[in-house]
């Protein structure tokens, strides 16, 4: 039977976080992207649990991880602030984050506010548009997107999305939600109902703030904590692969390669994971 984390819940100003933890050793803070949650890192967690206490959790506005009141917009210092409230509950301190697409931005932000909780962080695929030399392309197509949203709704904008980014199944290139109708696991289906419920919330709330968000370069490059900066194999010649290497650039470091593409911490868990833990053994 496939370990089961320890689950919990944090209070925060404004929301209740949900989280998940996994195994013993010096913490691992695993931030989800866009509209996804603590389950896509189920398999990769397990991988690490022998070295790490794993945590990952759901983003507030995410899934499980409820507001107070209202819905409320996507703030990437509030974000921040959850994930160090997350360390500071959890953690012995420090932790050692990796944050995955949007999740990664919220792991600079937390690096670049909270350095002393971070011992080092993996920026996995950061869609840093507005450090491209020119992003006025990227920003216009998700202002399109967001546009699709508020006058087609959720299916027509994901269309959209899924186009773009190359999952398009649909008849002579017809944007349209690809097919995941595949053989998944009970929990990873409990997983894609969940994550497919945060679709409009990520789409009316924080795609936006998420694509304008400019890191903290001149705070980031001082090197405390260092920031790791993730690439999957499968997305060379992406545009995902062109986003990460603005931040590649702007921090003037080498990227790391990691195995699969966007999502290489669910298809290839075993193989990311030691691609991860190797890119922490120096810190």
């Amino acid at each position: 039977m496939a370990q089961s984390p320890k689950t919990g819940t944090l209070k925060v100003p404004g929301a209740t976080l949900y989280y998940e933890s996994w195994g013993t050793g010096p913490m691992l803070l695993l931030i989800p992207g866009g509209p996804q949650d603590a389950g896509v890192f189920a398999d990769l967690a397990r991988a690490l649990a022998d070295r790490y206490t794993v945590v990952a959790y759901d983003p507030r506005g995410n899934s499980r991880s409820t507001f107070d009141g209202d819905i409320e917009p996507f703030d990437l210092d509030i974000q921040g602030d959850d994930a160090a409230a997350l360390i500071d509950t959890l953690g012995q301190g420090a932790a050692y984050v990796m944050g995955t697409s949007g999740g990664a931005h919220i792991g600079l932000n937390l690096s670049a506010r909270y350095p002393e909780k971070v011992r080092a962080v993996v920026a996995h695929e950061p869609p840093s548009t507005m450090l491209l030399e020119d992003p006025a392309e990227a920003i216009a197509f998700d202002e399109a997107l967001h546009a699709t949203y508020k006058s087609e709704g959720v299916e027509a904008a994901m269309g959209m999305f899924f186009g773009a980014a190359g999952m398009s199944e649909g008849p002579e290139g017809e944007d349209a939600t690809p097919d995941f109708d595949f053989d998944m696991s009970p929990e990873a289906a409990e997983t894609f109902e969940r994550v497919s419920g945060n679709f409009e919330y990520w789409l009316a709330h924080a795609m936006l703030p998420l694509s304008y968000y400019t890191p903290d370069v001149e705070t980031l490059k001082t090197g405390a904590p260092q920031v790791i900066v993730g690439i999957g194999a499968e997305s060379k010649g992406s545009p995902i692969e062109e986003l990460s290497m603005a931040l590649v650039n702007a921090l003037g470091v080498e990227p790391v390669t990691f195995p699969g593409d966007h999502t290489g911490f669910e298809q290839h868990a075993g193989a990311f994971a030691e691609a991860l833990h190797q890119s922490l053994g120096a810190n």
